[in-house]
């Protein structure tokens, strides 16, 4: 039976190369988003080479130890999930689930000797994202939803000085709680999947056209059928990196070549000759205000050039990296003449675009083909992800041969006794220290004494890696708690105790004669 399997991750940061899943939950529904089955809530234990980010674990509330006594080790997770939960015509949905949780899902696949990409496509198996649906379901189909704000401070580009503006949101918590949804737990993965569930029923309930035309673009080639460089047009794009006082929406431009098949797309929103004149006259006062794309696995995307909004530091691209097989969120330009019954306002309105302007942007970019084609050197030019430090972290350096696959094969189905003799002659040279790695944080038992002194300067060598910026979120969260300011700058509110339990954690990982 064809199904979803909606997932949620709570993890010890940000960094799908460093951090660690600490939690998974999930739930399993027919194509018709019944409930199918028990619900899965699940930790993952922490292992002793890694310091969690103590922001993170106050978000969550999941602590390292917690982890170690009701927790299942990475090989025993993924042996798990593989076996029992992305399984053959399973669709895995998530909310910000692409460039997020499946990140951290391919990163332990990798470092458990796992195929890294095999659940999301083998056998009928797929992935959809719904951030971007939401975002575009706002844009352009907002009826029959409440929509959230928040406000947000900005700076006056005329006068200098600090508004506060109201902005759209489409953050989870916020969304349920206007639709009356039930989300009493919210960064608790089990209930953030439980209210993605009723969301989705939610826009396919009220926008059942649109929900099944961006279920489709899981596909790549449904969305090659949009975006394509042989047949170039004008398309509706929702993506993360454009600004939310336009619903997180614009009107793109298949403009060139990108990496692996991907197209460089412009936002029709600027006039090239404008950005143009502004970058010769900054490069002539010797200040280059265009920034750089963020580097990082979650915004690879990312492009010169960008362009400075009112909001301090932050930039939105001009040209971005569309990735195909990332489920994005486009459509025709067609579907912005639609004029809401509910707010009288057209698609065109809610993204602050008009078709006049549209044009003329396309019309001046069109008369510069060098542009292009110097967008396209400039991006393969570009490193794609930041330099691996170590085998964990080296996913992307290349694919496996077949065999190395069938090596790796070997090891996962290997007992502590099987592995403690086994010494596969891999071709692939990341291969060998990520499985010293593998013993020793699933199978310690299994490691020779020269193998242990071999780990065990990997793993203080990685702590201390870490340890600068534990100690300074520590300390700030230790200031403002002695001062008497109970919460973060996220409002995140500091548990004492929390924080014993991260110290004790760093401190127990300490060499004996520490």
């Amino acid at each position: 039976m064809k199904s979803f399997f909606f997932y949620d991750l709570e993890t010890s940061g940000l960094n799908p190369r460093e951090d660690r899943i600490m939690q998974f939950a999930g739930q399993r529904t027919d194509e018709n988003l019944n409930r199918v089955g028990e619900p899965i809530n699940l930790l993952v234990k922490m292992s002793d080479d890694t310091l969690p980010s103590p922001g993170a674990i106050l978000v969550t509330k999941i602590t390292p130890q917690e982890t170690l006594t009701d927790g299942l080790t990475e090989a025993e997770f993924c042996k798990y999930v593989n076996e029992e939960l992305f399984t053959e015509d399973t669709c895995a949905v998530g909310y910000n689930s692409v460039r997020f949780d499946d990140e951290f899902m391919r990163h332990t696949f990798w470092r458990n000797f796992y195929d890294p990409y095999m659940w999301q496509w083998k056998d009928g198996r797929s992935r959809w994202d719904l951030l971007d649906v939401v975002r575009l379901t706002r844009a352009l189909r907002p009826e029959g939803i409440k929509w959230p704000f928040q406000e947000m401070e900005i700076i006056d580009k005329e006068t200098g000085e600090k508004k506060n503006v109201s902005v759209a949101t489409n953050r989870l918590e916020l969304l349920t709680k206007l639709n009356n949804i039930e989300h009493t737990h919210a960064h608790d993965a089990l209930a953030d999947v439980d209210a993605l569930i009723e969301v989705t029923k939610l826009i396919k309930e009220k926008q059942p056209k649109l929900f099944n035309y961006l279920f489709n673009l899981r596909d790549k080639r449904e969305v090659a059928k949009l975006v394509n460089l042989d047949d170039k047009k004008p398309f509706v794009y929702a993506c993360g990196r454009y600004p939310g006082e336009f619903n997180k929406t614009t009107v793109a431009f298949p403009l060139t070549a990108g990496r692996n098949g991907n197209v460089l797309v412009f936002d029709l929103r600027h006039n090239l000759d404008e950005i143009l004149a502004q970058a010769e006259s900054e490069k002539a006062e010797g200040v280059s205000k265009i920034a750089e794309a963020d580097s990082g696995l979650a915004e690879t995307e990312s492009i010169l050039p960008q362009a400075k909004q009112e909001k301090p530091q932050t930039f939105y691209p001009i040209v971005k990296e569309l990735c195909l097989n990332k489920c994005p969120a486009v459509a025709p330009i067609s579907v912005l003449d639609s004029k809401s019954e509910e707010d009288g306002k057209t698609g065109w309105e809610r993204i602050g675009l008009d078709k006049k302007q549209v044009e003329k942007n396309l019309e001046t970019l069109l008369k510069h083909p060098e542009f292009a084609e110097k967008m396209r050197s400039q991006y393969e030019n570009r490193p794609e992800f930041p330099e691996a430090i170590d085998p964990e972290s080296a996913l992307y350096d290349g694919f496996l041969t077949e065999q190395d696959s069938t090596r790796c094969n070997a090891v996962r189905n290997a007992d502590a006794n099987r592995l403690a003799d086994f010494h596969p002659e891999f071709t692939d040279e990341r291969l060998p220290e990520l499985l010293l790695h593998y013993k020793a944080k699933n199978f310690p038992t299994s490691l020779s004494e020269a193998e242990v002194k071999k780990w065990e300067n990997y793993r203080l060598g990685r702590l201390n890696r870490q340890l600068p910026k534990f100690q300074k979120e520590m300390e700030e969260l230790q200031t403002r708690l002695d001062q008497g300011y109970d919460t973060t700058k996220r409002n995140q509110k500091i548990d004492p105790y929390i924080l014993e339990e991260l110290m004790l954690w760093y401190q127990n990982l300490q060499p004996a004669d520490y």
